[in-house]
């Protein structure tokens, strides 16, 4: 459950037009790392332009990711596969379901931790986490494939009708969830 601010809301933290960043939760100036460690430790935050008041929580995280893969400080998280796979459903068809199914991935992902952490433990010769993302980039280059003309190569049938059961399940879930948003 995400920490609030003392008021039961979200931290509202300001971004000044130098830059500066300011917690109004401890009333003291920020950087993007306490940022980072606020999204780590599930505060619940919400960043918003001082001058305007337009809510650039999205802008800021992004701008968290990009300093995350650039730091140096260890591998990479995202591969160059998938940032393509990103780049090419802007201004396409999927576009407006990519981000449901990435949050469905990331909850399923959330929600078997301990289970890999076990797995993990236990000694598994595969990795586990490599598992669940080819799994994941398997079903979002099927999900490409069946929307975009000129796809790739099918995967054999039995591997097909799995995804494609699956992309079924995943898109159902999704228009249930834009029902209930659009009511």
């Amino acid at each position: 459950m995400a920490k609030r601010a003392d008021d039961g809301g979200a931290v509202v933290i300001k971004k000044y037009a130098n830059r500066r960043l300011y917690n109004t939760g401890t009333s003291s100036y920020i950087t993007l790392e306490d940022i980072a460690t606020m999204v780590r430790e599930e505060t619940d935050f919400q960043v918003v332009d001082a001058k305007t008041g337009e809510d650039i929580t999205h802008q800021i995280l992004t701008q968290i990711i990009l300093d995350q893969e650039n730091s140096g400080k260890g591998a990479q998280m995202l591969p160059v596969s998938f940032l393509r796979d990103i780049i090419g459903m802007y201004g396409n068809s999927m576009q407006s379901m990519i981000p449901g199914y990435l949050e469905a991935s990331m909850a399923s992902f959330r929600k078997n931790r301990a289970e890999l952490a076990e797995a993990w433990s236990k000694g598994l010769s595969a990795n586990p986490f490599a598992r669940i993302a080819e799994t994941n980039i398997a079903m979002m280059r099927a999900a490409a494939e069946a929307f975009m003309p000129g796809g790739k190569a099918s995967p054999p049938q039995a591997a097909k009708d799995d995804d494609l059961a699956s992309l079924r399940e995943q898109m159902a879930e999704m228009q249930k969830k834009l029902d209930r948003l659009s009511k």
